[in-house]
């Protein structure tokens, strides 16, 4: 994690530079050899919905002749942008699966050469829940997607989850323990968005940790102890953990769907 200032990448520039690099595209292969991005993260969340302002980068599965990394390079040179603004590195990580290409939508064509796609519903669900990261956005982004979806008038269920991730990485244990506890307590809450901003905040305060963490212990957090690290450093801080939220939810909607006297009673004396 890194203390220098992060560049924003918002629902009305991501177009701009996307459009930047088709032409640049454009201008070194021509009209011949056409390109497709499927947008993912935090770039499709942006496209798709309303509830979060930015993201860091733009991740995308790139399909393209080689010209387009250097396409990339030149658009970031000459519009200030970040090394690796826009990279398919997504590729190398769990949450990837070759069934995304199928499960896109098309968004948009920029200079008749560049063709942008997007993830979005149960499957943008099931890539966030497969990351699980707790000091990033996944958390609060299944949040933010279920509460849309519920505010449209087409709510997702947690049947559609569980197919969407057998459909892209072979079963619902593929996810993280913590990740098919999270999704099941959430839906069950009934609390959707009283939960939204508690765990966007949570995250928040986890990055901010592992931030002064890393400036403090240089070289010591890796991709593979860094939840652990987070876990403790929460622990230490007396923060409540994502479970610890989702238990207080569960707890209080079960003090208010207590069931009538009289309904007990009678369970109670079945055979």
């Amino acid at each position: 994690m890194s203390s220098e200032k992060t560049f924003e990448f918002t629902k009305e520039n991501i177009d701009l530079y996307l459009n930047a690099v088709a032409k640049e595209y454009r201008k070194r292969v021509g009209k011949a050899m056409p390109a497709e991005l499927i947008l993912i993260g935090g770039a499709s969340v942006l496209i798709n919905y309303g509830f979060r302002n930015a993201t860091t980068d733009v991740d995308a599965v790139i399909e393209a002749a080689s010209s387009m990394k250097d396409a990339i390079n030149a658009v970031g040179d000459r519009m200030g942008l970040p090394n690796g603004w826009l990279n398919a590195d997504f590729r190398q990580t769990e949450s990837y699966s070759p069934k995304l290409a199928e499960v896109s939508v098309y968004y948009r064509t920029f200079s008749n050469v560049v063709r942008v796609r997007t993830v979005s519903a149960e499957y943008l669900i099931a890539m966030k829940l497969r990351a699980g990261r707790r000091y990033k956005n996944d958390l609060s982004d299944v949040i933010g997607i279920l509460m849309e979806h519920g505010k449209r008038g087409t709510p997702i269920t947690l049947e559609q989850i569980r197919q969407a991730v057998t459909e892209l990485y072979g079963g619902w244990e593929a996810l993280p323990e913590l990740s098919r506890q999270f999704i099941q307590d959430t839906i069950n809450s009934g609390q959707i968005d009283a939960l939204y901003a508690r765990v966007a905040e949570g995250e928040r305060q986890n990055r901010e940790m592992l931030l002064t963490f890393a400036q403090q212990y240089p070289g010591v957090m890796t991709d593979k102890n860094v939840d652990a690290i987070a876990d403790t450093l929460q622990q230490k801080a007396g923060k409540a953990s994502v479970r610890a939220q989702l238990q207080e939810l569960k707890e209080k909607q079960g003090q208010t769907e207590q069931p009538p006297a009289h309904k007990k009673k009678y369970r109670g004396e079945e055979r």
